[in-house]
């Protein structure tokens, strides 16, 4: 049986991966695809639990490395549990948020380096990559307008709370990214309308089927 393909979608609060996301797994199950959607931190009850630890510390602080550590713990957790095996059985797994996130946030957005996490990623990724990243971008202001505007009165967790210039930071780190591998992450303009996001990103998954 062939792999199944991974495919992940990254972007700051706001972009809209959800709601895409769930519109992508409807276009492939058209096509006979079956995908499982899942995302990071999280996806199976344990790496959930880890995701909470990583949202909401609670009294005690989270520094950034301890933060780092726990990303990677849910994370090898998620790939033995669900990921992996789902791929051997040649389903698709639609990710929201992978390693990319990890360099966005930990790296540009904390501060830690590169090295660090590329460490941890090697041990715990074993080779295995996203054959397509769709990176749903917009500018920081609109992104954080939509997640308020989608979170209400609920309180904020400990990314969302952080201020503009780290939002920025963490854009500018996924077009880094995208710029340097172009080959397996495609710029989407999220700030366009929910139907032409799902267009362009259905162009995208053309490639891979």
């Amino acid at each position: 049986m062939a792999r199944g393909r991974f495919v992940t979608l990254e972007g700051l609060e706001g972009s809209g991966k959800s709601t895409q996301i769930a519109l992508l797994r409807e276009r492939l199950a058209q096509r006979g695809i079956h995908a499982v959607v899942t995302r990071e931190p999280g996806g199976t009850p344990l790496a959930e639990r880890l995701r909470d630890i990583v949202l909401h510390a609670g009294e005690e602080s989270l520094s950034p490395v301890s933060e780092l550590l726990v990303l990677f713990a849910a994370r090898s957790v998620h790939l033995d549990t669900l990921v992996r095996p789902a791929l051997a059985r040649g389903e698709w797994v639609l990710c929201d948020r992978f390693t990319d996130a990890t360099y966005a946030y930990q790296g540009a957005g904390r501060g830690i380096a590169d090295e660090a996490i590329r460490g941890l990623e090697k041990a715990v990724q074993r080779g295995l990559h996203p054959d397509l990243t769709l990176l749903l971008d917009l500018p920081v202001e609109v992104g954080l307008q939509r997640a308020g505007a989608r979170r209400g009165a609920a309180a904020a967790d400990r990314f969302e709370r952080e201020g503009t210039a780290f939002f920025e930071r963490v854009r500018a780190r996924f077009l880094e990214i995208a710029r340097a591998e172009p080959q397996r992450v495609r710029v989407i303009d999220a700030a366009q309308s929910v139907q032409d996001v799902a267009a362009a990103i259905a162009a995208e998954v053309e490639r891979l089927q």
